[in-house]
Protein backbone atom coordinates (compact mmCIF):
# COMPACT_ATOMS: atom_id res chain seq x y z
CA UNK A 1 0.00 0.00 0.00
CA UNK A 2 1.21 3.42 -0.68
CA UNK A 3 1.29 6.75 1.31
CA UNK A 4 -1.51 8.87 0.38
CA UNK A 5 0.01 11.50 2.20
CA UNK A 6 3.79 11.57 0.12
CA UNK A 7 3.22 14.71 -2.37
CA UNK A 8 0.85 17.51 -1.81
CA UNK A 9 -1.11 16.71 -4.79
CA UNK A 10 -2.18 13.11 -3.48
CA UNK A 11 -2.52 14.35 -0.42
CA UNK A 12 -5.67 16.67 -1.83
CA UNK A 13 -6.60 13.37 -3.79
CA UNK A 14 -6.62 11.32 -0.50
CA UNK A 15 -8.62 14.30 1.38
CA UNK A 16 -11.59 14.55 -1.82
CA UNK A 17 -11.89 11.12 -1.64
CA UNK A 18 -12.47 10.66 2.71
CA UNK A 19 -14.62 13.60 2.01
CA UNK A 20 -16.77 12.54 -0.64
CA UNK A 21 -16.81 9.16 1.35
CA UNK A 22 -18.40 10.42 4.41
CA UNK A 23 -20.81 12.39 2.43
CA UNK A 24 -22.26 9.20 1.21
CA UNK A 25 -22.05 7.64 4.44
CA UNK A 26 -23.51 10.63 6.45
CA UNK A 27 -26.50 10.32 3.34
CA UNK A 28 -26.75 6.61 3.77
CA UNK A 29 -26.81 6.87 7.50
CA UNK A 30 -29.77 9.42 7.52
CA UNK A 31 -32.09 7.32 5.44
CA UNK A 32 -31.26 4.26 7.49
CA UNK A 33 -28.55 3.43 10.17
CA UNK A 34 -27.82 0.05 8.47
CA UNK A 35 -27.52 1.65 5.43
CA UNK A 36 -24.90 3.66 6.85
CA UNK A 37 -23.21 1.17 8.67
CA UNK A 38 -23.21 -0.86 4.48
CA UNK A 39 -21.95 2.63 3.35
CA UNK A 40 -19.22 3.19 5.68
CA UNK A 41 -18.17 -0.88 5.02
CA UNK A 42 -18.09 -0.17 1.55
CA UNK A 43 -16.49 3.83 1.50
CA UNK A 44 -13.30 2.15 3.59
CA UNK A 45 -12.94 -0.78 1.68
CA UNK A 46 -12.97 1.49 -1.53
CA UNK A 47 -10.46 3.84 -0.09
CA UNK A 48 -8.37 0.74 0.48
CA UNK A 49 -8.60 -0.61 -2.60
CA UNK A 50 -7.78 2.44 -4.65
CA UNK A 51 -4.91 3.17 -2.30
CA UNK A 52 -3.71 -0.34 -2.51
CA UNK A 53 -3.97 -0.91 -6.31
CA UNK A 54 -2.89 3.04 -7.86
CA UNK A 55 0.73 2.48 -9.11
CA UNK A 56 3.32 4.38 -7.25
CA UNK A 57 4.58 7.32 -9.33
CA UNK A 58 7.68 6.35 -10.80
CA UNK A 59 7.60 2.67 -9.44
CA UNK A 60 7.54 1.51 -13.34
CA UNK A 61 9.80 3.43 -14.66
CA UNK A 62 13.47 2.38 -14.76
CA UNK A 63 16.18 3.94 -12.10
CA UNK A 64 18.32 6.58 -13.88
CA UNK A 65 21.96 5.49 -14.87
CA UNK A 66 24.36 7.76 -12.76
CA UNK A 67 27.22 9.31 -14.65
CA UNK A 68 30.38 10.67 -13.56
CA UNK A 69 32.13 14.47 -14.29
CA UNK A 70 35.51 14.73 -12.78
CA UNK A 71 38.28 17.22 -13.34
CA UNK A 72 41.22 16.69 -15.58
CA UNK A 73 43.79 14.38 -13.87
CA UNK A 74 41.71 13.64 -11.10
CA UNK A 75 40.65 9.69 -11.00
CA UNK A 76 38.09 9.33 -8.07
CA UNK A 77 37.53 5.93 -6.83
CA UNK A 78 34.25 4.95 -4.59
CA UNK A 79 35.00 1.72 -2.60
CA UNK A 80 32.09 -0.05 -1.18
CA UNK A 81 32.53 -2.22 1.58
CA UNK A 82 30.34 -4.40 4.06
CA UNK A 83 30.97 -3.60 7.87
CA UNK A 84 33.47 -5.71 9.15
CA UNK A 85 35.74 -5.54 6.04
CA UNK A 86 39.39 -6.12 7.02
CA UNK A 87 41.07 -4.14 4.04
CA UNK A 88 40.98 -3.55 0.27
CA UNK A 89 42.94 -2.58 -2.30
CA UNK A 90 42.55 0.45 -5.04
CA UNK A 91 44.20 1.08 -7.90
CA UNK A 92 47.12 3.22 -7.37
CA UNK A 93 46.11 5.95 -9.75
CA UNK A 94 43.18 6.88 -7.75
CA UNK A 95 44.11 10.64 -6.26
CA UNK A 96 40.29 10.88 -4.30
CA UNK A 97 38.56 8.24 -2.77
CA UNK A 98 35.57 7.51 -0.48
CA UNK A 99 34.70 4.19 1.10
CA UNK A 100 31.55 3.84 1.81
CA UNK A 101 30.22 1.00 4.45
CA UNK A 102 26.59 0.58 4.40
CA UNK A 103 24.66 0.41 7.82
CA UNK A 104 22.69 -2.77 7.08
CA UNK A 105 20.47 -3.85 9.92
CA UNK A 106 17.92 -6.21 10.19
CA UNK A 107 13.97 -5.48 9.77
CA UNK A 108 13.06 -5.62 13.41
CA UNK A 109 16.49 -3.47 13.92
CA UNK A 110 14.79 -0.71 11.28
CA UNK A 111 11.26 -1.33 12.42
CA UNK A 112 12.34 -0.27 15.98
CA UNK A 113 14.63 2.23 15.22
CA UNK A 114 17.69 0.65 16.86
CA UNK A 115 19.76 0.93 14.26
CA UNK A 116 22.78 2.64 16.39
CA UNK A 117 24.98 -0.11 16.83
CA UNK A 118 25.07 -0.90 13.00
CA UNK A 119 25.90 2.53 12.35
CA UNK A 120 29.03 2.59 14.73
CA UNK A 121 30.40 -0.91 13.36
CA UNK A 122 30.13 0.75 9.90
CA UNK A 123 31.58 4.05 11.07
CA UNK A 124 34.33 1.90 12.63
CA UNK A 125 34.51 -0.33 9.73
CA UNK A 126 35.10 2.83 7.30
CA UNK A 127 37.15 4.90 9.60
CA UNK A 128 39.90 1.75 9.38
CA UNK A 129 39.74 0.97 5.57
CA UNK A 130 39.91 4.76 5.12
CA UNK A 131 43.28 5.02 7.16
CA UNK A 132 44.29 1.39 5.37
CA UNK A 133 43.83 3.44 2.05
CA UNK A 134 45.71 6.87 2.95
CA UNK A 135 48.97 8.00 1.37
CA UNK A 136 50.57 10.86 0.26
CA UNK A 137 48.51 13.04 -2.40
CA UNK A 138 45.59 10.74 -1.82
CA UNK A 139 42.46 12.65 -0.30
CA UNK A 140 40.37 9.91 1.74
CA UNK A 141 37.24 9.60 3.60
CA UNK A 142 35.08 7.68 5.33
CA UNK A 143 31.07 7.38 4.29
CA UNK A 144 28.32 5.73 6.20
CA UNK A 145 25.87 4.77 3.71
CA UNK A 146 22.19 4.31 3.32
CA UNK A 147 20.60 1.00 4.53
CA UNK A 148 20.75 -0.65 1.02
CA UNK A 149 24.11 -0.87 -0.18
CA UNK A 150 23.05 0.02 -3.55
CA UNK A 151 20.92 2.98 -2.31
CA UNK A 152 24.29 4.01 -0.72
CA UNK A 153 26.41 4.19 -3.87
CA UNK A 154 24.01 6.56 -5.40
CA UNK A 155 23.55 8.61 -2.94
CA UNK A 156 27.72 8.41 -2.81
CA UNK A 157 28.10 9.20 -7.05
CA UNK A 158 25.51 12.26 -7.09
CA UNK A 159 27.95 13.86 -4.29
CA UNK A 160 31.37 12.45 -5.29
CA UNK A 161 31.29 11.51 -8.84
CA UNK A 162 33.69 8.61 -9.16
CA UNK A 163 35.49 7.06 -12.02
CA UNK A 164 35.31 3.52 -10.97
CA UNK A 165 33.53 1.43 -8.27
CA UNK A 166 35.30 -0.83 -6.48
CA UNK A 167 33.35 -3.12 -4.82
CA UNK A 168 34.90 -5.24 -1.48
CA UNK A 169 34.39 -8.76 -2.36
CA UNK A 170 29.99 -8.98 -3.18
CA UNK A 171 29.87 -9.84 -6.76
CA UNK A 172 25.79 -9.96 -6.85
CA UNK A 173 25.99 -6.23 -4.77
CA UNK A 174 28.93 -5.40 -8.15
CA UNK A 175 26.20 -6.65 -10.44
CA UNK A 176 23.29 -4.27 -8.75
CA UNK A 177 25.48 -1.41 -9.25
CA UNK A 178 26.46 -2.18 -12.48
CA UNK A 179 23.02 -2.18 -13.91
CA UNK A 180 22.87 1.29 -12.06
CA UNK A 181 26.26 3.06 -12.84
CA UNK A 182 28.02 4.44 -16.17
CA UNK A 183 31.50 3.71 -14.63
CA UNK A 184 33.65 0.68 -14.46
CA UNK A 185 32.61 -1.65 -11.05
CA UNK A 186 35.02 -4.33 -10.53
CA UNK A 187 34.98 -6.10 -7.20
CA UNK A 188 38.14 -6.11 -4.60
Amino acid sequence: MRNPLRSEAESFRFLIAVIVGAVVIVGAAYLNTWLGVAAAILAVAGIVWWLKDEPVPGAGEAPPRLDSATPAGTHRVLVVAASGTSSVHVNASATEIVVVVPALASTVEALTGAVDDRRAEAERTAAVLAQQLTRDGVRVRAEVGADDPVLAVDDALRTFGADEIAVAGDEELAEQIRGRATVPVSVV
